[in-house]
């Protein structure tokens, strides 16, 4: 007898507490919040129970697994319109309005809306928390995060260690690498390695239609 098919009714959303990267990674540094939760699935592990998920821009797919957690860490790029790299930490109920302080891309739009629906379907967490961290470069397809804002990553994980610590998530560094978060072709090294230089690739579209031709 061939296995059975997993549905999504097989999926157990549930968590005490979910770690969740939004943005997207081929816009610079939109991809902050995916970058800075590989690195820390990379140097951290959990105890049972904590969930770390790439929320990529996802939106409203998201809505299970927001609404199957009890504690709830966010990493994202924001545009609160603050100096380039700044980080930002709201909590509880500020967390949506903050969400769509300016919308940045679609992705922020359904996330925003995420957190309405959740809690309009009764979602009540015990804690939420969302660390933001303004852009530098955004218009920068294909690219990587700018050298501001990848620098702010560990002092960004700081803050959020220092909540799942009070959190009872029990962060314990790895000694040995863990299974890949992402997929292997976007790994931070290896995607910066492999992008044509601006010669070889358009960065901003067709000049033709961009005023940058005859």
């Amino acid at each position: 007898m061939k296995p059975r098919a997993m549905s999504t009714s097989d999926l157990d959303y549930r968590c005490d507490t979910l770690i969740l990267g939004i943005g997207n990674l081929l816009w610079a540094d939109e991809g902050f919040g995916v970058r800075a939760l590989e690195k820390l699935h990379a140097d951290w592990s959990f105890r049972p129970g904590v969930r770390l998920l790439d929320g990529g821009t996802q939106g409203l797919y998201l809505l299970p697994y927001i609404e199957g957690c009890r504690k709830l860490l966010i990493l994202d790029a924001v545009d609160y319109g603050l100096p380039p790299g700044t980080l930002k930490v709201v909590r509880d109920e500020e967390v949506p309005r903050f969400m769509g302080v300016k919308k940045m891309s679609l992705h922020q739009t359904g996330f925003q809306e995420v957190l309405s629906v959740a809690q309009l379907r009764g979602w009540n967490p015990d804690s939420v928390m969302l660390i933001g961290c303004q852009p530098e470069t955004l218009d920068d397809y294909g690219g990587s995060l700018s050298d501001t804002v990848k620098a702010r990553i560990p002092e960004a994980l700081n803050l959020a260690l220092d909540t799942l610590y009070g959190w009872l998530a029990k962060p314990l560094r790895r000694t040995t690498p863990p299974a890949d978060l992402t997929l292997d072709s976007l790994a931070l090294e290896l995607y910066e390695a492999e992008r044509p230089s601006a010669e070889m690739a358009c960065r901003m579209g067709d000049g033709r239609f961009l005023g940058g031709a005859a």
